[in-house]
């Protein structure tokens, strides 16, 4: 790459290069790469698109972009990714934040709202709420942060997810209660009232065929929810019994053409007098929540 090219070709030339390699979206990895490099984003990025490309980050910038070619996410090479308008710390020890994981945090929030107006329990309790398979903390650190008067706690089976979970909610000023175990094992005799949980749901025989951005490089135990995909789903309704009573909001994450399955399992539990499926933005059923109305 001659030093005296410009920012904007760099930016072409790196497009050009991640497509031929077969990156997802080559476009928008050079351009969040090329951020990351030369320390800049947003209107200052294209303003620098003009500008020679600093000699100095040249063996960086051919670094990551060796890196992407391979097919290492970008959130892997950065070290973040941004959920909710905030950004978060993402590392391989981590499922990568999605964008739809976001309506999944909307729709508790938004049903949360309509069953306790008072930000509190029945008897002026403090609302508890639980997010099994905490991963990068995106969704618990997000809950106490957009309903601070909830306690929220949050598990995951890892340590290192739990550690990158921990500096997300302290990079944010957080409280969570982070607990190391299996599912809702480490729950157990907590008054939960709402648990919510963005758990592995590949089948297992798919994994080997998708993208290598994910097959090869994020958490194989945030992916593999067994032989269909729903293994964590039957996992966490036969461990409510470790809870003192069912929490009354329950909402799931999970695959495509999944939502039917895990709303019959949601039904057949029994403890939901009303479940509701909400669809990602491109009119999938991603999540589906069991909701009871009648108070404790």
């Amino acid at each position: 790459m001659p030093d005296v090219q410009s920012i904007r070709e760099a930016f072409v030339e790196a497009s050009s290069f991640l497509s031929l390699h077969g990156c997802h979206e080559p476009q928008r990895s050079a351009q969040l790469l090329l951020e990351h490099v030369l320390g800049v984003s947003g209107a200052a990025y294209y303003m620098a698109l003009a500008d020679p490309f600093p000699a100095g980050r040249k063996e960086a910038w051919e670094a990551v972009l060796t890196r992407r070619a391979a097919g290492e996410p970008v959130q892997y090479i950065t070290g973040e990714q941004e959920f909710y308008g905030r950004v978060f710390e993402v590392t391989p020890e981590v499922l990568i934040p999605r964008p739809e994981t976001e309506l999944l945090v909307e729709a508790v929030l938004k049903y949360g709202g309509e069953l306790w107006p008072s930000g509190r329990a029945d008897g002026g309790r403090l609302l508890t709420a639980v997010d099994i398979g905490a991963g990068s903390g995106a969704i618990g650190v997000t809950l106490a942060l957009e309903a601070p008067a909830w306690r929220v706690c949050a598990g995951d089976i890892s340590p290192g997810a739990l550690l990158v979970a921990g500096r997300n909610a302290s990079r944010h000023g957080a409280a969570v209660d982070f607990r190391l175990g299996d599912l809702l094992e480490p729950f157990a005799g907590l008054t939960t009232d709402i648990l919510v949980s963005n758990p592995p749901y590949i089948p297992g025989g798919d994994i080997a065929g998708l993208q290598r951005e994910v097959r090869d490089h994020e958490p194989r135990t945030a992916l593999d929810g067994g032989a269909d995909g729903l293994d964590p789903y039957r996992r966490m309704l036969e461990q409510l019994r470790l809870l003192p009573a069912p929490p009354r909001l329950v909402g799931f994450e999970l695959g495509q053409g999944q939502a039917g399955e895990v709303a019959a399992l949601l039904e057949a539990a029994g403890h939901w007098d009303e479940i509701v499926t909400v669809d990602d933005l491109a009119g999938i059923g991603r999540h589906v929540l069991g909701i009871r109305r009648q108070g404790e």
